[in-house]
């Protein structure tokens, strides 16, 4: 079942091989849950391990199937970032992709910081700057971001918490096998509290914190201009 990028097979076996029995034959035989078996993984499919200088942390899968295609933070239902009017219509109803790149049009100096409003946006010359959320995807990666979820499957979100628990050692373990690699953690607003009260190997990453991309203030938080500005992660390659 484990298809990962070869330089992850072995970690990735034994971080699946720390679940729960129950929770493996579920995970093996349940075709309700999403992204699907073959798809929950995918974060190791294209980030090769020497390339991973960090962990981005996120809670759970989009509760939409065609949202949720494995990556953290990346929803699949989104296409184009920009529209003739500024941001796409799917963007500016994901909050948090829509914060987030509002963020980073910021940081590129794109954006005023006190005005972020699409009539602002569509002034903003697309010429050098990606169009798609793969693209964006892809820069994440191109900057070694492991784009990760805490649970990597969703059903429904009163049983969210309930995979984030199953998922503990896999994620436990993954850190421990790491943390003699030159990897530092990404945590996005209360997830930094359960990643550093529910796993304690997490207290030897050197970690970066900002608010959640969900609440507005994310805009102009200064940790988080100041970390993902190097990254130039909306201009093109």
């Amino acid at each position: 079942m484990i298809q990962v990028h070869p330089s992850w097979q072995e970690i990735v076996s034994e971080c699946y091989s720390s679940l729960d029995k129950k929770y493996r034959d579920f995970l093996e035989n349940d075709n309700n849950y999403f992204p699907d078996k073959n798809n929950f993984l995918n974060a190791f499919k294209t980030l090769a391990l020497e390339d991973t200088k960090y962990i981005l942390f996120g809670q759970d899968p989009y509760p939409r199937k065609d949202s949720a295609i494995g990556y953290a933070f990346i929803d699949g239902l989104v296409n184009e970032l920009f529209s003739e009017s500024g941001l796409s219509k799917s963007v500016n109803k994901a909050t948090s992709l829509r914060n987030f790149i509002k963020m980073l049009l910021v940081s590129d100096g794109k954006l005023d910081i006190n005005n972020t409003s699409q009539e602002e946006i569509l002034k903003v010359s697309k010429e050098n700057i990606i169009s798609c959320i793969i693209d964006l995807k892809n820069n994440f990666e191109s900057n070694g971001v492991l784009l990760l979820n805490t649970a990597l499957i969703f059903t429904s979100k009163k049983d969210t918490s309930y995979h984030a628990r199953q998922f503990l050692p896999f994620m436990d373990k993954l850190l421990h096998s790491l943390k003699d690699n030159d990897i530092e953690i990404i945590l996005f607003g209360n997830i930094a509290d359960m990643i550093e009260k529910k796993l304690e190997i997490s207290k030897q990453f050197k970690t970066h914190k900002t608010p959640h991309p969900y609440n507005v203030g994310f805009i102009k938080d200064k940790s988080a201009i100041d970390f993902f500005k190097p990254m130039q992660l909306l201009s093109k390659r």
